[in-house]
């Protein structure tokens, strides 16, 4: 008998600790799912993405001992991971990457967390993803990439993080805003080496797109920064004409302003490769890129790159400036200008002359007829006349026909074996390492033509 009860003893222990064992599995999660009931959650989807946007990591962390998938996403398509982004709540994303989430998974209108946060207007946030890996130049459904959307959604924070990560589509981003007046976006993006002088494919410049959609502060702003007031598009309208076809002769009134007697100079070569210098020091302060020193030179005749190697220029500034003049033709060695403004005004202009309220002195008149391409073989008149700004000594010539211009389009590059810099305008040549020439095509807002 006592054998028996010894033996229905040793059998009752002999399979307790198999019960123990099994209520041990069972005990953690019911007790995370207990835990996360006492915190106020529940273990679905809703409550998950509270957890994340809240920052409350003590509950993901219950979330997850529960069994509960990291990767589960709202009715949306958004991760947790997008809830964070969008809350600002750092502590819960470094947890889901430390999970292994990607930080470039798509969501709801294939957004990605970097995008959740500039829509969230979450600055730090956004460069914290940047540095944790997020690339900017993913687009949505809707084909905005991050940068492009804190124009959109006017979080200049964000757009602060992100301008330094995605300089090849800084002048995108500042022609969107100009065309929806994100005045603080144009201020920020030319800061990082966006181009006042971009374009849209037809001709349209940033002062055309505010001027023609009645963004008044945007248009003072880029007038500020020095755009060309009489640029034309594809159809040949200015800003100006654009403005008043839209009912806005306000700001058509503003563009056509008188331009002060500071901005009616020629500037020499040094002066627009140390303003150059300036504008890309400026542009390049973040993530390592500023230029090393303001020493840029023109390229003319220059040596480029190291032995062996091709020339690698990158483009970091660019630069145009006409003048509120037209040059009209000459009459008896008398040259004829038009004042551009509200109302064009005519001046009669002789070599020796200085032009009224300038320091331009008129240097050369040359009267010149002859066959054309521009005008289909006929006679026409080409005529010049040369100008000197008496403080600068720089020169410059008019031709009839074409806007006058403060200096030619001229870019200041960077050249990537040696860090040097050259401002480049058209007609330049130069030489690589190994004494292959080469001459400047031209030069443009975003790109410049080299030939060997």
């Amino acid at each position: 008998m006592l054998m028996i009860i010894g033996g229905r003893w040793l059998a009752w222990m002999t399979a307790l600790p198999l019960l123990l064992l099994s209520a041990s599995c069972r005990k953690p999660a019911d007790a995370e799912k207990s835990g996360l009931k006492e915190a106020g959650y529940a273990l679905e989807a809703e409550d998950w993405m509270r957890a994340a946007s809240l920052d409350d990591v003590s509950a993901m962390r219950k979330f997850i001992a529960a069994g509960f998938d990291a990767n589960t996403t709202d009715g949306r398509g958004d991760t947790a991971l997008h809830a964070a982004a969008a809350a600002g709540a750092r502590q819960g994303a470094e947890m889901l990457l430390g999970l292994g989430m990607d930080v470039n998974a798509s969501g709801a209108g294939g957004r990605v967390p970097l995008m959740a946060a500039v829509a969230g207007r979450q600055g730090p946030m956004a460069g914290w993803l940047l540095r944790q890996g997020a690339d900017p130049r993913f687009k949505d459904h809707a084909g905005y990439n991050a940068l492009m959307l804190a124009v959109r959604e006017d979080s200049g924070a964000a757009l602060a993080e992100i301008a330094p990560y995605h300089r090849d589509g800084l002048d995108a981003a500042l022609l969107l805003a100009a065309l929806t007046g994100r005045t603080a976006a144009i201020d920020t993006l030319t800061s990082y080496g966006a181009s006042v002088y971009a374009r849209m494919e037809d001709g349209r410049t940033p002062l055309m797109l505010a001027a023609e959609n009645g963004h008044a502060d945007t248009v003072a702003l880029l007038l500020d920064l020095g755009v060309s007031r009489f640029s034309t598009n594809e159809d040949g309208r200015t800003a100006a004409v654009l403005a008043t076809d839209a009912g806005h002769e306000e700001i058509a009134a503003m563009i056509l302003r008188p331009a002060r007697a500071d901005q009616l100079t020629i500037e020499s070569p040094e002066q627009l490769a140390s303003a150059m210098d300036r504008q890309a020091a400026r542009a390049g302060r973040s993530v390592g890129e500023a230029p090393s020193s303001p020493s840029a030179r023109p390229i003319q005749g220059e040596v480029l790159g190291v032995a062996g190697e091709m020339p690698r220029l990158v483009m970091r500034h660019y630069r145009e400036r006409e003048l509120p003049y037209e040059f009209r033709g000459v009459s008896n060695g008398t040259a004829t200008l038009a004042l551009l403004g509200s109302e064009a005004r005519e001046l009669s202009v002789r070599p020796g002359d200085t032009i009224p309220g300038t320091r331009l002195l008129v240097s050369r008149v040359l009267q010149r007829v002859t066959d054309s391409k521009l005008n289909l073989g006929r006679p026409g008149d080409v005529s010049l006349i040369e100008v000197r700004d008496s403080a600068t000594g720089a020169t410059r010539r008019w031709i009839t026909g074409l806007p006058a211009s403060a200096h030619d389009p001229v870019a200041l590059v960077e050249d990537a074996a040696t860090g040097d810099r050259y401002t480049v305008a058209s007609g330049q040549k130069f030489r690589s390492a190994d004494g292959t020439g080469f001459i400047v095509a031209d030069v443009r807002p975003n790109q410049i033509v080299i030939e060997n």
